[in-house]
């Protein structure tokens, strides 16, 4: 059995990132939903998700990603995507990109985070 979704967590002063690697699927999305929440409510509730190494995500993904930051922003935080073209190219299908805070660069969702 392969896992499909692997990744890394760093712990900064106002936020975390997460980076991520492999697919975001209906297999992946229960325990990325469940191990990310409970981060979220850990602290410190900015979080970062580096998905410019996913390969695929589909709807059960998109799905996680919209109740993350409903619980970021919940817990006083924001949720900024670092996002790839399929990954942009999915989110604007299903017309997202305006909820999901998608930027091009770790740099840039960290400068969105200390702004906040």
């Amino acid at each position: 059995m392969t896992v499909s979704l692997r990744g890394t967590r760093e712990v900064k002063d106002n936020y975390q990132i997460f980076r991520l690697t492999g697919l975001l699927d209906a297999f992946s999305e229960p325990t990325f939903r469940k191990v990310i929440g409970t981060h979220i409510e850990e602290g410190p509730a900015n979080v970062i998700l580096v998905l410019s190494q996913i390969d695929f995500i589909d709807s059960s993904g998109l799905g996680a990603l919209v109740q993350l930051v409903k619980k970021a922003n919940t817990e006083g935080g924001s949720l900024q995507i670092v996002t790839n073209p399929r990954v942009t190219q999915t989110v604007k299908l299903v017309r997202l990109e305006k909820f999901l805070s998608l930027q091009n660069s770790v740099e840039e969702a960290i400068s969105k985070v200390e702004k906040s």
